[in-house]
């Protein structure tokens, strides 16, 4: 078969970014051209692992500077909500967040047409929250990426997406669905004008994207997926297993204390870094105990000083080059690093904030494979109680084995490189 062109167009965030360097990784193994659609402000990543680039704004137009912050600067502005429920975001942070991805989706529509048309791409993967028309009527085949919490497709017998709520806590589902659909009818609405100016049948209330009748691939693990009313036709839908990229090399640095003890990575994501105060803390409980850390304070280093001898701090990792080499890691709940630390078998203390990383959180502890743990209202006596159980629970430390084992011999990357390949083939 000749080189065919696979476009990715992720979500203007890492997590989905990253998957798809993952996938596009691997569908060039194969002999295919990958290149991506991007938000101006992350064409730079694209490009830094060897891809084409072509920039489709998101918003209107702005410095590249503004651009790359935009979306940090809007999780900043919410630090103040992040201690609350779930629920209790929906009318702050939930809401907001739907009026930009809305607000998005009609910025794309500008651009898009034009440049789907130069690429000409065979087939077009999207990883985002909504529907862009223009992707949808192009008349190539298109697919979804589901890149946050398998609970993005919805299911009546699961819990709603966001929602942090208990797989069999139906009386949570149904109070956050309620609450959820009132709040965002307005945004809905508007939504619903925009769709039916694309020549698009309206959504129902609460729905902002489909599932692509081509395929659908959900980077969720198996192990822990949910059990749903309606099963998802394979035919139609995949789990990937996760995504792991291939990184760079990592090499562990020498500690000025501790330097045999258990070795944890901290991470609250690209985006959740901006809570300084809250990593100062675990920074300064950490070094009152008998571990090394590694934590990821992003674009904020200048914020820490007095730095414990048994923690270092910088600006980034290769993540998946870290993941292998620590004993526990303590994260916000994203699904690159929840699916991450699963594929290498390592227990997770989840402390969320927003999104999916409440629905993690919980599964996480309910699958008994680490724990949820409150992002403000802890004790240094309760992470330190979690970390110990992470690092001896023999019970866990199988549990997670199985898992990764299960999940590594699937190969998530290539196994959705194959099913793209597959689909130009029967074309």
């Amino acid at each position: 078969m000749t080189q065919k062109t696979i476009a990715f167009f992720p979500e203007a965030a890492f997590g989905p970014a990253l998957n798809s360097v993952g996938i596009a990784q691997a569908c060039e193994k194969l002999g295919h051209k990958a290149v991506f659609l991007s938000d101006p402000g992350f064409i730079e990543i694209y490009q830094g692992y060897g891809f084409d680039a072509h920039p489709v704004n998101l918003s209107e137009p702005m410095s590249e500077e503004e651009m790359a912050k935009f979306w940090e600067n809007f999780i900043n502005g919410h630090i103040p909500n992040f201690s609350k429920s779930p629920y209790d975001q929906i009318d702050n942070y939930v809401k907001e967040c739907w009026e930009n991805i809305v607000d998005s989706a009609r910025w794309a529509e500008k651009d898009l047409p034009g440049v789907l048309a130069r690429i000409d791409p065979d087939v077009v993967c999207v990883d985002n929250v909504i529907l862009f028309p223009a992707i949808k009527q192009f008349g190539k085949p298109w697919v979804r990426i589901i890149s946050c919490s398998e609970n993005e497709i919805e299911d009546p017998a699961i819990p709603p997406h966001l929602s942090g709520c208990g797989a069999g806590d139906s009386p949570c589902h149904e109070r956050y669905r309620r609450r959820f659909n009132e709040v965002i009818k307005p945004v809905h609405d508007d939504f619903n004008a925009f769709l039916a100016e694309c020549g698009e049948d309206p959504y129902p209330l609460g729905q902002f994207f489909e599932a692509s009748p081509n395929m659908n691939l959900l980077l969720y693990p198996e192990p822990v997926k949910y059990e749903r009313a309606v099963p998802l036709d394979p035919a139609r839908f995949q789990y990937l297993e996760g995504c792991v990229r291939e990184e760079e090399p990592y090499v562990v640095p020498e500690f000025r204390a501790n330097g045999d003890k258990p070795l944890l990575y901290v991470s609250y994501g690209s985006l959740g870094a901006g809570d300084t105060e809250l990593l100062k803390r675990v920074i300064d409980a950490l070094g009152r105990m008998p571990y090394r850390a590694l934590v990821n304070v992003g674009d904020y280093g200048d914020a820490y000083d007095g730095v414990p001898d048994n923690v270092i701090i910088e600006g980034w990792y290769p993540q998946p080059s870290v993941i292998p080499q620590v004993d526990c890691v303590i994260h916000h709940g994203g699904n690159n690093s929840f699916t991450e630390c699963l594929y290498f078998g390592k227990p997770a203390i989840i402390m969320p904030y927003v999104w999916d990383g409440h629905d993690n959180a919980t599964r996480v502890e309910e699958t008994g494979l680490g724990f949820y743990l409150h992002r403000y209202n802890w004790t240094e006596a309760d992470l330190a109680e979690r970390i110990e159980r992470c690092l001896d629970d023999a019970d866990m430390q199988a549990r997670l084995a199985a898992t990764s084992k299960h999940m590594q011999s699937r190969s998530g990357t290539g196994k959705a490189a194959s099913i793209l390949d597959r689909m130009l083939r029967q074309r």
